[in-house]
């Protein structure tokens, strides 16, 4: 009785920070899961091998990049210290969508019974945080079995500066994948180098790539029917069991013009990233790999894929991380690399209404040879707004339609992003 009442004392403890999910909740059961699955701890062996993989992928990176490195700190982490580090920027992502979904239970109580309740209404929304947070912290737990670095699911996630291997999960998929373990973990390092040039040195990128997902998130709309289902699949007598109930397919399809635009912005943002990191990692690499060609299949394949675990987080909360169009994005960025050269091409990440759009992926070679003067780009303010709308190689034939550094797009509203 007295662990009953322990648990149910805690399924009812008002979230901490006043947000909608249990943020405590989430991260006691990811490290339930993951202390039932087994977290190696880091042998001071994989630290040093950790920080001399990093510390040769940014040397590798020097000549093939014209952004200097972003890493400040490197470090090897457990699957648990995953959970930690990056538990404040899966605040912000998920807690739009938490925030509907609390409210459409609040919802299902009649109007004319909310003044009964008195008190009672609160716990509903207290319940929703709990199930919610129960939910994450079992998504959150697969996650961190299967991601190999901070930045491997392409997001900003950890702190900025701090590159962040996790050797056990290294050590498992190249078991599967039959390679030596110092290749995978080198390649890995080099993706995270490059990953953290990228975010290091783009100012606008962070906050750009994080309101895409948040706008995204805050339009998602219910399913009232699926929410009162979960409900009532709840034991008030087993508080575990909200633990096993299945939130998938609470959200509705159909997305908003609004959040059509948002995702759009988004895949094709991911797919840029995604597409920079590979090709800037496949040509520092060239042949000093033996196993380089596999290497890198097996990791577009993974991206374009995404694991297990990113799936069942994408159907947790309604949307899907993957770069859709990753290979598009490779070859547009070889094309520009081709014309114009490293320098010319990483130039682009100066201002985002630079960066090719979803519609330059199907000529690379026309929107490499487009009229942008490169050497121009110094002029640009780093903290700037938001993309606008149609393909870079349109906006290059008509610069009177660009607006200056800061100012608004009178036809879009002010989407100036947040510089992290």
């Amino acid at each position: 009785m007295q662990q009953f009442m322990a648990q149910l004392q805690q399924l009812l403890a008002a979230p901490s920070g006043g947000g909608p999910v249990n943020w405590d909740l989430a991260r006691q059961v990811a490290a339930s899961q993951l202390s039932g699955a087994g977290d190696p701890a880091v042998h001071p062996y994989e630290r040093n091998a950790v920080e001399e993989a990093l510390r040769l992928a940014d040397l590798w990176l020097e000549p093939v990049s014209a952004l200097p490195s972003g890493i400040s700190t490197s470090v090897a982490w457990n699957r648990n210290e995953w959970i930690y580090k990056t538990l404040d920027v899966w605040r912000r992502l998920c807690d739009p969508v938490a925030a509907r979904m609390v409210g459409a239970m609040g919802d299902l109580v009649p109007p004319e019974a909310r003044a009964q309740l008195g008190p009672m209404q609160s716990m509903i929304g207290t319940l929703g945080g709990a199930l919610f947070g129960g939910q994450l912290g079992q998504a959150l737990g697969s996650l961190a079995a299967e991601v190999l670095s901070a930045g491997d699911i392409g997001l900003p996630l950890g702190p900025a500066g701090t590159a962040a291997l996790i050797p056990a999960n290294i050590r498992e998929y190249g078991a599967g994948l039959e390679l030596p373990e110092d290749e995978v973990r080198l390649y890995v390092a080099l993706r995270e180098a490059a990953h953290q040039r990228l975010f290091g040195h783009v100012p606008w990128l962070r906050g750009h790539v994080l309101n895409a997902v948040e706008t995204y998130a805050s339009g998602i709309t219910v399913d009232r029917e699926a929410i009162e289902e979960a409900m009532g699949r709840m034991d008030p007598g087993d508080p575990e069991s909200m633990q096993a109930i299945a939130l998938e397919g609470i959200f509705t399809p159909e997305d908003s013009p609004a959040q059509r635009a948002a995702l759009a912005r988004l895949e094709t943002t991911l797919a840029l990233i995604e597409g920079w990191v590979g090709h800037v990692v496949d040509t520092a690499v060239d042949d000093r790999l033996p196993n380089v060609v596999r290497l890198a299949e097996a990791f577009r394949r993974r991206r374009a894929a995404g694991g297990p675990a990113e799936q069942t987080f994408a159907a947790l909360v309604g949307l899907e991380l993957r770069p859709r169009r990753l290979r598009e994005a490779a070859t547009l960025w070889a094309a520009l690399t081709e014309h114009r050269g490293s320098a010319g091409r990483d130039a682009l990440w100066g201002h985002p209404d630079l960066l090719p759009t979803g519609d330059d992926f199907a000529d690379p070679q026309a929107f490499a040879r487009s009229q942008l003067d490169l050497g121009d780009l110094g002029d640009f303010d780093f903290d700037s707004t938001a993309p606008q709308e149609g393909s870079a190689s349109e906006r290059t034939e008509r610069p009177a339609d660009r607006p200056e550094p800061g100012d608004a797009d009178p036809d879009r509203g002010d989407e100036r992003p947040d510089a992290g």
